[in-house]
């Protein structure tokens, strides 16, 4: 495991990898477990093995979708992380799942001890910034329409195997007007 994130956001020595290796915690949950509930501090990057998992947070007794991660993709809390104090949000799987827990104080240890670590962790969070910066742009800028055909586009796996309800939260738009938008959507091929 430690290779595949190495090889997306690093290169390393044998030795880098062996380190990296020594603080990766392999988890499981099931379909519909929580991996972090409101109210508990985030202590872990977790990286999606194989899976689905929604982050979210309630407002007006309300769930509401921030974020959806499958294979290959890296989830976390980042304010809970970074400020050590509750999170406001959830993570929960929404398929069986396993996940890769890079603890953020081990992570932050080895990184001490190697500039390649280093990298790899500050390209995580990067592209976790970069990730969040391109949601809320969609979502300031462009249409209906347009933010379903960009998901469709850029992660067509979310479309396939995620609760519509979900989709049409994490895009801002109603359930019913997601079924206009996929309607016209249908339509126009």
């Amino acid at each position: 495991m430690a290779r595949e994130l190495a090889r997306r956001y690093s290169t390393m020595t044998h030795e880098e990898l062996d380190l990296l290796e020594s603080i990766l915690v392999p988890m499981k949950f099931a379909k519909n477990e929580l991996i972090l509930k409101e109210g508990e501090v985030c202590t872990n990057i977790y990286w999606v093995v194989r899976g689905l998992v929604r982050q979210f947070y309630f407002k007006n007794d309300k769930e509401l979708t921030e974020y959806m991660a499958t294979e290959n993709s890296i989830v976390m809390c980042i304010e809970s992380l970074f400020r050590e104090q509750p999170s406001q949000l959830q993570i929960k799987a929404l398929e069986p799942t396993i996940l890769i827990a890079l603890p953020k104080a081990d992570l932050e240890a080895v990184a001490m001890k190697s500039v390649n670590i280093q990298i790899l962790y500050r390209k995580i969070l990067e592209e976790s910034l970069i990730l969040s910066q391109h949601h809320a742009d969609m979502l300031r800028f462009e249409s209906a329409q347009d933010r379903y055909q960009k998901l469709v586009k850029n992660q067509p796996q979310l479309v396939l195997r995620a609760p519509l309800v979900y989709i049409a939260s994490y895009l801002q738009m109603t359930p019913e007007t997601l079924s206009r938008v996929r309607t016209a959507a249908l339509m126009e091929k």
